[in-house]
């Protein structure tokens, strides 16, 4: 499978030690496989770093191998929304896994989320709330066992 990530680099050898915040599924080095996508996490990554170009990293995912421990979350969001907010708050239930597979808490939907997470919503509330936004996809590499077994670079290129 062809995946992608969005930064302002090229990165031919990804790790999960550049992870410095807690994002939806944890620490880690997240992919996507919508190129879409990574190319507008790109875009940003070089406004936010007033970068001048964008690069989107390009990699095949080998099948997953015996050993690697994958978390998938399915199309229903009651079980994800309360992942993403207990890692969004710090907890290290994400370290259980190698790989995190699910949606992504966009900007629109993190801010659902959000009013979840803070009470103002209850979850039933959220999650109806969510279902009319396009929520893409994306992969959490949690372990660097993962992704040398996983990953391949293929190449990149700019996005401006």
């Amino acid at each position: 499978m062809i995946i992608y990530h969005g930064t302002t680099m090229i990165i031919k050898s990804p790790d999960v030690f550049h992870s410095y915040r807690n994002l939806d599924f944890g620490k880690g080095f997240y992919v996507t496989t919508v190129k879409k996508q990574a190319e507008r996490w790109a875009f940003r990554k070089a406004e936010m770093t007033f970068s001048s170009t964008g690069i989107v990293n390009v990699y095949q995912m080998k099948d997953i191998l015996p050993g690697i421990s994958v978390k998938s979350f399915p199309d229903d969001l009651n079980e994800w929304i309360d992942f993403v907010c207990a890692c969004r708050d710090g907890s290290l239930i994400y370290k259980e896994y190698d790989m995190i597979k699910g949606k992504v808490a966009d900007d629109q939907v993190y801010r659902v989320v959000n009013l979840y997470r803070t009470g103002v919503w209850d979850k039933k509330r959220a999650i109806e709330e969510m279902k009319p936004y396009d929520i893409y996809d994306q992969i959490a590499f949690i372990s660097q066992k993962a992704i040398d077994a996983l990953l391949v670079f293929q190449s990149s290129y700019e996005v401006k």
